[in-house]
């Protein structure tokens, strides 16, 4: 997924979790947040996604705590930045939510402060999630909210998988030949952590997202490879109803698709599990602007975010995956289940999240992808 846009949200997935939307949040609290209830009252200013309707989540954050939750909606990251910047200025933002492959942007324009970490919560987090690259300096400058990812999905009767086995090489196998669907950047990002794994790269792949020439290096090989097996893919995708159709069609029976994709598929008898290498994941949270006039205020929301319950609830009106312990089993049941299917035993821990992507390779990506579609 581009994750310099709108990355994440899935219509048809929203869809199924509006039904899901009955969370109790009116209990949703921990000892801490409920002890110091009022004692912080006040005002919090948060830019966000649009599109959503997280108004339970913020009555019920002002009933537990007394601060009211402003909240003002921006349609993608770019415009969330140019209003952070705005808000350096002097006006009035606490906190913002980039995805994490966006962080070193916000660092290099100087627009954070780094979070309390014995003030947010993160004995409450999947430990899973509190990756390195919130840090910068020793400080955490970000935590997390939401994620998703990209693995396997597969028809169970005719392309079976199961979590160990199940491979990213398997994208490539002529077992499957004219049977595979994949977005042409992600799956070359996969055929290269394939010869990674195989020991054929002269670089580690996270290098050819550090500068251009290491860049083309490294992708040269992983197009010259993929074109070699470009006969295994019957259908390239772009959007989520592609990828639904390549699979209802019958054309194809393995892919390397969105949860939100698979979700849906499940009524089609497609399973969907992370391949050993890691699922292909990025990850959304919070960001605590420099000038905040409402520090404490947001250190209060952290706190409340991450409990299970909320942690739910945000996932849920998000469309999205929650990062907080137990939040899971605080889901509708068919999606609990799906998530406990797709990622058993360590395979949280094995998430390839998505490294920083600058305009210089998000283009040269591009370029890439089309030269395989058109080998």
């Amino acid at each position: 997924m581009s994750t310099a846009s709108r990355h994440h949200p899935r219509p048809t997935r929203r869809a199924f979790l509006r039904g899901a939307a009955a969370l109790g949040l009116g209990t949703v609290a921990s000892p801490a947040i409920v002890s110091r209830a009022f004692a912080s009252s006040g005002e919090l200013n948060y830019l966000g996604w649009s599109g959503y309707d997280f108004s339970a989540l913020f009555r019920s954050f002002t009933e537990k705590t007394g601060i009211t939750v402003n909240f003002v909606e921006q349609p993608d990251q770019e415009a969330m930045l140019a209003q952070a910047r705005i808000a350096s200025q002097g006006v009035g933002a606490d906190i913002v939510e980039p995805s994490i492959d966006r962080l070193p942007e916000w660092l290099q324009a100087d627009l954070l402060q780094p979070w309390d970490d014995g003030n947010v919560g993160l004995d409450l987090y999947d430990k899973a999630f509190l990756t390195g690259s919130a840090m910068h300096e020793g400080r955490r400058y970000f935590l997390p909210v939401v994620w998703g990812a990209e693995a396997l999905a597969y028809a169970r009767q005719t392309a079976p998988q199961a979590y160990g086995t199940a491979s990213l090489a398997m994208l490539f196998d002529d077992k499957y030949r004219g049977k595979v669907t994949l977005r042409p950047s992600t799956g070359l990002a996969a055929m290269g952590r394939v010869l990674e794994a195989e020991g054929k790269l002269p670089r580690p792949w996270l290098d050819g997202y550090k500068d251009e020439a290491t860049m083309r290096r490294l992708w040269d090989l992983a197009l010259a490879e993929a074109v070699r097996r470009k006969a295994m893919i019957g259908q390239f995708w772009s959007s989520e109803n592609e990828a639904l159709t390549a699979f209802r069609s019958k054309v194809c029976t393995l892919g390397l698709t969105w949860d939100t994709t698979a979700l849906v598929l499940a009524g089609d008898d497609v399973g969907f599990v992370a391949p050993k290498e890691g699922a292909f994941g990025w990850l959304q949270g919070y960001g605590l602007l420099k000038t905040a006039r409402n520090a404490e205020q947001a250190h209060e929301w952290a706190r409340f975010i991450v409990t299970p319950e909320a942690s739910a609830a945000y996932a849920t009106a998000f469309s999205a995956n929650p990062v907080a312990r137990g939040a899971v089993d605080r889901l509708d049941a068919k999606l609990r289940d799906f998530l406990r299917a797709a990622y058993p035993d360590d395979a949280l821990s094995k998430i390839w999240w998505l490294p920083a992507q600058p305009p210089w390779f998000v283009a040269l990506r591009g370029e890439y992808a089309q030269k395989w579609q058109a080998a």
